[in-house]
């Protein structure tokens, strides 16, 4: 939710058909699946503020969690401006959603049939972020903890 007119009241954010935003396992928040969603179904577009590249490496110096979406050479999303919750999609080395990015936008589609309460995962870190030792996913496949397996107790939510 995001925060009212100053009154204490509070105003619905508007999520994806189908999604919606709750505490996660994997990472602080995430994007989970309210209805089914069969294999190979488009999901949402990921939704944002449309910024050039250059703004986008400046954000995503800024952002604690990456919120910037690469379209094409030239452009980025931000989806923590005017996103649709899909900006809460977090990574998995086993993830069961794709990302096609074509004529301006990004669409996220199943890679598999989704359940209700399921959580939504794509696999976006790269070599960087894995020398980094930022893949926290628990995934069997997991590339960035390969050996350091962890108990999902143990996961710290944000």
């Amino acid at each position: 939710m995001s925060a009212g007119n100053g009154r204490g009241k509070r105003k619905r954010r508007e999520y994806a058909c189908g999604l919606t935003v709750r505490r996660s396992l994997i990472d602080g928040r995430g994007c989970f699946a309210t209805i089914f969603i069969p294999r190979g179904a488009r999901i949402a577009e990921y939704a944002g503020e449309k910024i050039t590249q250059e703004e986008g490496l400046l954000r995503l110096r800024r952002q604690r969690k990456k919120r910037v979406s690469t379209v094409d050479a030239n452009w980025c999303i931000d989806g923590s401006v005017g996103g649709n919750g899909t900006e809460y999609i977090n990574h998995s080395c086993h993830p069961n959603c794709g990302v096609i990015a074509r004529d301006g936008q990004i669409n996220i589609h199943a890679l598999r049939d989704i359940a209700p309460g399921e959580e939504l995962t794509v696999d976006y870190l790269d070599d960087f972020d894995f020398k980094r030792g930022e893949c926290g996913c628990e995934a069997e496949v997991c590339r960035g903890r390969a050996g350091k397996r962890r108990s999902i107790s143990r996961v710290k939510a944000s």
